[in-house]
């Protein structure tokens, strides 16, 4: 067996991993020890603390409403911050100077804010100069905030996936007669998902987290901000916040999970299959005709579209 980024490890070097490792499982162990000591100490595992979860009425009075709202914020922002990343991002790429320049002033502009500060500046917005009832002003001012930030990094994130794509890939569409938006739409973003999807995702994973300030700031009665209404009834706080952040990781390793099977599966259909010209699509590219050569018409051509040049025999 061969190694191409590193030298094969000797028996000092494995002995010298198998000791760090067992050095790193004693002081892990240790840490875990003293975080249970500590917490049973005060009283923190006692089962009373624990028993709420086990019953509906916590779960139905509070993390479940709470969810719920978590999930509407994040979804709307997903939802709205996706495409308008997208459309942002493609706009910095343009060749029109009256296009490119704006979108990236807005980017840059949104970016450089803390999604917070947006957060309270759309709850200002709203209750000064629109008609949306208090109850509502939280989550209208959570899910401005949450698009107008992440929209802005998606757009870098599709900015830069494309880019990171060979200048070939274009140049070899318009070679063959196509548009620039044709190029963009049939060429470049159907190969920059995929590299694109990584990044596309941990944002997506930042926007689910960051509904949290809703509730800490706004009063949006979010997960976590349920958790802190239940800590006041119940008093326990460690087994609160346990069950919020256990909730949390599942939403995003979900998230995550469903992200890796969908870039298999877009890996998985270009190995597989190829991209075909249908005679619409090159029609589409070569309005003269399909029949004859590039740029001539069809009436004339041989089979296949090409002109027979020979002389008669």
């Amino acid at each position: 067996m061969s190694s191409v980024l590193y030298d094969a490890q000797g028996p000092r070097a494995k002995r010298r991993n198998v000791l760090f490792t067992g050095l790193f499982v004693v002081a892990l162990a240790a840490v875990l020890w003293w975080v249970y000591t500590s917490l049973d100490d005060k009283g923190q595992l006692e089962w009373a603390l624990w028993k709420p979860f086990v019953h509906s009425e916590a779960w139905s009075t509070y993390i479940w409403p709470g969810l719920q709202n978590t999930l509407k914020a994040a979804a709307l922002a997903m939802v709205i911050a996706l495409p308008l990343g997208a459309v942002l991002g493609i706009a910095r790429l343009s060749d029109h100077v009256w296009i490119r320049v704006p979108a990236a002033v807005v980017v840059e502009f949104f970016r450089a804010i803390p999604v917070l500060v947006l957060m309270i500046f759309g709850l200002a917005l709203y209750a000064n100069y629109t008609d949306i009832s208090s109850n509502d002003r939280p989550l209208y001012a959570v899910v401005t905030g949450l698009v107008l930030y992440n929209a802005a990094v998606l757009a870098e994130i599709v900015r830069a996936g494309i880019l990171a794509l060979p200048k070939g890939q274009a140049e070899a569409g318009v070679a063959i007669g196509m548009r620039k938006n044709q190029v963009m739409r049939l060429i470049l973003l159907p190969q920059s998902v995929t590299a694109m999807l990584p990044a596309i995702v941990s944002q997506l994973v930042v926007i689910v987290k960051d509904t949290a300030l809703g509730g800490a700031v706004l009063t949006f009665p979010e997960l976590l901000s349920s958790a802190n209404t239940m800590i006041g009834y119940y008093g326990n706080t460690i087994a609160s916040f346990t069950a919020v952040a256990v909730i949390f990781i599942a939403l995003n390793f979900s998230l995550t999970t469903f992200a890796g099977w969908l870039e298999a599966r877009l890996r998985r259909s270009k190995k597989s299959t190829g991209a075909v010209l249908g005679a619409e699509d090159m029609e589409e590219l070569n309005p003269a005709g399909v029949g004859g050569a590039f740029g001539t018409g069809g009436d004339g051509g041989g089979p296949g579209g090409i002109t027979d040049t020979r002389p008669p025999r």
